[in-house]
């Protein structure tokens, strides 16, 4: 998709994020986010807001707000000496350098340079898919 238009789509209107997620054992989660914000190309693609989440896959996704988007060529994550994004095969929003990596290297099962994301099961492991859906806020009429 590119992250200009997730970053225009964001921005235009309040977005919810629906992640879903298979484990090898064909295993099933799902988080759903309420307020999925992407920032501009200026600021690097920062994951602006998450908001809030339900579902049975664990909020994996709040230790990465306020980080920006980093590739192997543009580390833009904290302190660290090591690119995230070179070390575990894939573009992400790292914070030391994650709790969730839905953009690792399919198929990878080795050293969590896979899709990853901690909560859905013990330390470092890998799942067979991730699905990530953006759409329009659907506001509640209570």
């Amino acid at each position: 998709m590119g992250m200009d238009k997730l970053h225009a789509m964001t921005a235009s209107e309040p977005q919810e994020l629906l992640v879903l997620l298979e484990g090898y054992k064909e295993d099933y989660r799902y988080q759903l986010y309420d307020n999925f914000k992407i920032g501009a190309e200026a600021n690097n693609y920062t994951l602006e807001s998450v908001g809030s989440s339900h579902g049975d896959a664990g909020n994996s996704l709040y230790n990465h707000v306020g980080m920006k988007f980093t590739t192997k060529d543009r580390k833009n994550h904290g302190t660290l000496n090591t690119n995230c994004a070179e070390l575990y095969k894939g573009a992400w929003c790292f914070r030391s350098c994650y709790t969730s990596h839905l953009c690792g290297k399919y198929g990878e099962n080795n050293n969590a340079q896979g899709i990853v994301w901690e909560t859905f099961g013990k330390n470092n492991y890998n799942l067979k898919r991730a699905t990530m859906m953006i759409r329009p806020r659907r506001f509640s009429s209570n």
